[in-house]
């Protein structure tokens, strides 16, 4: 996915595990206690948010890490460790957060240029509420295992979906889910994909025994992710007729809608595809969108500025509001720019913060090794492995982390019950991969929620295949269905 899919720069051997024999495990738990007690009392009991400002959840991350840097000190560990891992999380997470950046230029600019509203007036006349969310979910699911990335799945068609569904007047969390589902499921599925690839080397086997062995929980989770989203659409009232006519036709008088605009997209698409890094990928999606812009929206450049530079280049570093006779619209057409990321990309950083910390400090490796001494089953093995991705993804609040510590706790522990190595594999993606995006903190979560514009609370229940995955590896594991075991050539 990333998932945070595109940091393609991080390396396997970079990962390490800190043990530290001084610490035991309910002195691991207290960082991460006093850390969900206060996100929980933000959550539940604070209104609006406002415990400690607009960065409240930031700044209750930083007082986790603080605690778990007091617990290390009274544990032997030095400062110099503690900030070693702070530094190498900060360092694995610069590539997101550049993207992040482009991601807000590009959303600005594909505002200005007519991209965004182009796909917005198109799809009010293809896609209608009775199939939106399903179609949603194919769709994503598409460019995802095209792209191998749903970070780029949403950056590009996520948010013209969301665009499409709001104006139609589906729940902003219901299309965000719809999306995340697809595009997770094409990135778990990808051969293209970071994590998918990362999985199978850390559990010793090859990418695509590990991906046909996934297949067997990854295809029955989509098809009831499907009929769940078949449900709802056939629930929601058809928006009638005239109400989308007066949509399009205050598109239409505001900007100069074409076929052509979605070269850009298009354009997008097709470096990812060729495995063009995608910062510049984006890159040129955002400068190409400024060139759509001076060409096809001269007028609404006027609008915004006395400059059509100006105007460009604000849609790319701030606020960027387009007013038509439409609210709904209104409340569509604007973009916050690089700046509208800011909020996310400080949500990430004191998430690596608190992860550097809790790692540097071995506190991430007892909590491993103690849900790993539970598993005296082969069940018991499985639901450790998932509880300990679910817990990484939590406390470290990075996906890959999710992946590889497990992956490398785990790995003799399979061999040991005679359990090939695709069981390990397919259970870190079932439960590290996809559940990344359900925390708001997890720099999954944030990016996803910060590109698509909807609260992590809103898309949660929505985010069906996400939260169904680790379930349906435990039905598999429990009942024994498809669980393949080691031959005598393989021991």
């Amino acid at each position: 996915m990333q998932d945070n899919d595109n940091r393609s720069e991080i390396n396997i051997e970079d990962q390490h595990i800190i043990d530290n024999k001084e610490l035991n495990l309910t002195e691991a738990l207290i960082p991460v206690v006093i850390l969900m007690g206060l996100l929980s009392y933000n959550i539940f009991f604070v209104e609006g948010q406002e415990w400690f400002g607009t960065y409240t959840n930031q700044i209750i991350l930083l007082l986790g890490g603080a605690v778990a840097a007091v617990v290390g000190f009274f544990n032997k560990t030095t400062v110099k460790t503690m900030l070693e891992e702070v530094w190498e999380n900060l360092k694995s997470v610069f590539v997101p957060i550049m993207i992040l950046f482009l991601v807000g230029a590009l959303a600005g600019t594909w505002l200005v240029s007519g991209v965004i509203p182009a796909m917005v007036y198109y799809g009010l006349q293809v896609l209608s509420p009775g199939i939106f969310l399903p179609a949603s979910v194919i769709i994503a699911a598409v460019i995802s295992i095209a792209t191998g990335s749903s970070w780029t799945t949403s950056a590009t068609v996520g948010i013209a979906l969301v665009g499409i569904g709001t104006a139609l007047g589906i729940n902003s969390g219901m299309i965000a889910g719809a999306v995340i589902s697809g595009a997770y499921f094409g990135d778990k599925m990808s051969p293209l994909s970071d994590t998918t690839n990362l999985a199978p080397a850390m559990a010793g086997t090859d990418l695509f025994t590990h991906i046909r062995y996934m297949a067997l929980t990854t295809i029955p989770t989509i098809i009831v992710t499907l009929i769940v989203f078949a449900i709802i659409s056939a629930s929601i009232a058809p928006t009638g007729n005239a109400d989308i006519s007066n949509l399009l036709t205050s598109i239409d008088e505001t900007f100069n809608t074409s076929a052509w605009l979605f070269l850009v997209p298009a354009a997008v698409i097709l470096l990812i595809l060729l495995k063009t890094k995608p910062l510049v990928a984006l890159a040129a999606g955002t400068i190409l969108a400024a060139i759509f812009a001076l060409i096809f929206q001269p007028e609404v450049l006027k609008t915004l500025s006395d400059s059509s530079f100006s105007a460009i280049l604000n849609s790319i570093l701030t606020d960027t509001s387009i007013a038509t006779d439409n609210e709904k619209l209104n409340d569509l057409f604007s973009s916050g720019g690089m700046n509208g990321m800011l909020w996310t990309i400080f949500l990430i950083i004191c998430a690596m913060v608190f992860g550097g910390i809790m790692d540097g400090i071995g506190a991430l490796a007892r909590i491993t090794k103690a849900l790993l001494s539970i598993a005296s089953t082969i069940f018991g093995l499985f639901a450790s492995t998932v509880l300990s991705c679910l817990g990484l993804n939590v406390i470290a609040s990075d996906q890959y982390l999710a992946i590889v510590i497990p992956g490398k706790m785990f790995k003799k522990a399979y061999e040991d019950k005679g359990l090939a190595p695709e069981n390990l594999s397919r259970t870190l993606e079932d439960s590290g991969t996809v559940t990344s995006v359900l925390i708001p903190w997890n720099t999954c979560g944030a990016y996803q929620s910060g590109v698509l514009g909807v609260s992590v609370a809103d898309y949660f229940v929505y985010a069906i295949f996400n939260w169904l995955s680790p379930f349906t590896t435990l039905v598999f594991a429990a009942f024994r269905i498809k669980i393949k075991m080691l031959t005598k050539q393989n021991v």
